[in-house]
């Protein structure tokens, strides 16, 4: 057995899924609500509040969201889709560890240890990965 390959797959695919299964629920008036409170203070999201609703701006970025997913999908068998997914892998989950630096009351101290919105942190993992299908379809192999 490959362990890279394998793992490469297995890394690929759950985050394919994640964002499909979280850019679905992006359509929901709960998750609308539920993620105003990160985007709204967000430097780099609060403008979509200005013109669009708070379901509009979740649907938004649920399309987003699965638009990458079948990208990763489709690294798999297109160097080119698949550095497209890669790229925008990096930017949503860039995107949301900014949260971390932007949104009032996501870090608290927990028995004298610093803790946050640990569902953010684990975001380290997912980028990592987009960075891997970047190099893995590079262009310039």
């Amino acid at each position: 057995m490959n362990h890279t390959k394998t793992g490469y797959t297995i890394g690929v695919a759950s985050t394919a899924i994640i964002l499909l299964w979280l850019g679905i629920f992006k359509f929901t008036p709960t998750e609308a609500a539920s993620i105003m409170p990160f985007v709204q203070h967000s430097f780099l999201m609060s403008w979509m509040y200005k013109i669009g609703s708070t379901q509009g701006v979740s649907n938004f970025i649920g399309l987003f969201e699965i638009i990458t997913g079948l990208l990763l999908i489709a690294s798999f068998w297109n160097r080119k889709l698949g550095l497209i997914g890669g790229y925008l892998t990096v930017i949503i989950f860039l995107t949301t560890l900014s949260f971390l630096l932007t949104t009032p009351g996501v870090w608290k101290v927990v028995d004298g240890v610093p803790v946050t919105e640990f569902f953010i942190v684990k975001d380290l993992a997912f980028l990592a990965l987009g960075f891997m299908v970047i190099g893995k379809n590079s262009l310039n192999k």
